[in-house]
């Protein structure tokens, strides 16, 4: 009788842990929003919600991409780079296309493919660097981090690469309408999530990326391809990081040096504030998705309030990354 006692306790507690760790996201959630409406009367209102939502689709889309990457134990830290070079290709390709094709459907979707390929291409070249030539995915996504800025720099002469105004306006809708009063980065954001959601808890190649993450070897012992599982990921990121700038370039028109500078930031926060594990071997989906809601909510309480500077944005975010990964090491611990 008295070996089944501490069962009985630690049972309860377990899962008291699981519920905390599951409600801990959408609990904050709910704070930030009594915050907001709290200091501003406007915060729940519907232009405002939409406004801040189209705003993170971006973010949001690339952080479903990074947390595949994360729970399969890998890491990219390219993803604003590479948003940025794929903006200027993608404006280059439709500009060029306009003396033979004129303004036309025809020149925005050749850009939109361009913008696919050269993502999925840009996630190939960090897959395979990593797969095949074993190198750390720290250390070959800052290398091709650096290599992408400096791209679009090239590319943009030092200066900005700017859509031709005709197709700017043709293009421009993608961004800014929507259906049934939905913007359309909303609309994809969603679908995309939802995609997320089922690959990463309903089919295998969801359960290898946490096997993965979790153990690689028992993984490989399991007859896992490791490598090939691992490669579509960072496929699957620079793929998203296409889709997220697809919506992107309507919005502005434009790409610079400037263009996703601290997307990887905000990108890997969103997944940690959502729950997944850093190290990886466990992560959802949904969770990026609150976290993702989180930090739009935060910089348009910064946004919307005077007493605290809006530029401090990255700052509010660097410590939520540090603070959620504290909280990771906390519940392993105990």
């Amino acid at each position: 009788m008295s070996a089944s006692a501490p069962d009985a306790t630690v049972k309860p507690a377990s899962g008291f842990r699981l519920d905390l760790k599951t409600v801990g996201p959408l609990l904050a959630l709910a704070l930030l929003v009594l915050l907001g409406i709290s200091l501003n009367e406007n915060f729940l209102s519907y232009s405002n919600l939409t406004n801040v939502l189209a705003r993170s689709s971006f973010i949001g889309i690339i952080a479903i991409g990074a947390t595949f990457v994360i729970t399969s134990g890998g890491l990219d830290l390219s993803v604003g780079s590479m948003a940025a070079v794929i903006a200027g290709i993608m404006i280059i390709v439709m500009n060029s296309l306009i003396p033979s094709m004129g303004v036309t459907w025809g020149v925005v979707l050749f850009g939109m493919a361009a913008g696919l390929v050269v993502g999925g291409g840009a996630g190939i070249g960090n897959g395979l660097m990593i797969t095949r030539g074993r190198i750390e995915a720290f250390i070959v996504t800052l290398g091709t981090m650096g290599i992408f800025r400096s791209l679009v720099t090239f590319l943009a002469d030092g200066g900005t690469l700017s859509l031709n105004f005709q197709v700017a306006d043709l293009y421009r809708p993608v961004y800014y309408d929507g259906l049934f009063g939905v913007p359309w980065p909303i609309i994809v954001f969603a679908l995309v999530a939802i995609g997320g959601e089922i690959v990463m808890r309903r089919t295998a190649f969801g359960r290898y990326c946490a096997a993965i993450g979790s153990n690689e070897q028992v993984a490989r012992y399991s007859s896992i391809s490791v490598d090939n599982v691992r490669l579509l990921t960072y496929i699957l990121q620079g793929v998203l990081v296409g889709v997220a700038v697809l919506l992107y370039v309507p919005r502005l028109g434009s790409a610079s040096s400037t263009t996703g500078v601290l997307w990887e930031l905000e990108a890997i926060a969103a997944v940690i504030i959502g729950g997944t594990t850093l190290k990886g071997g466990y992560g959802r989906i949904w969770g990026t998705v609150v976290g993702v809601v989180i930090l739009g909510l935060i910089g348009n309480i910064l946004n919307l309030q005077s007493f605290i500077s809006p530029y401090l944005n990255g700052a509010f975010q660097g410590v939520i990354i540090i603070l959620a990964v504290l909280l990771q090491r906390g519940r392993r611990a105990s």
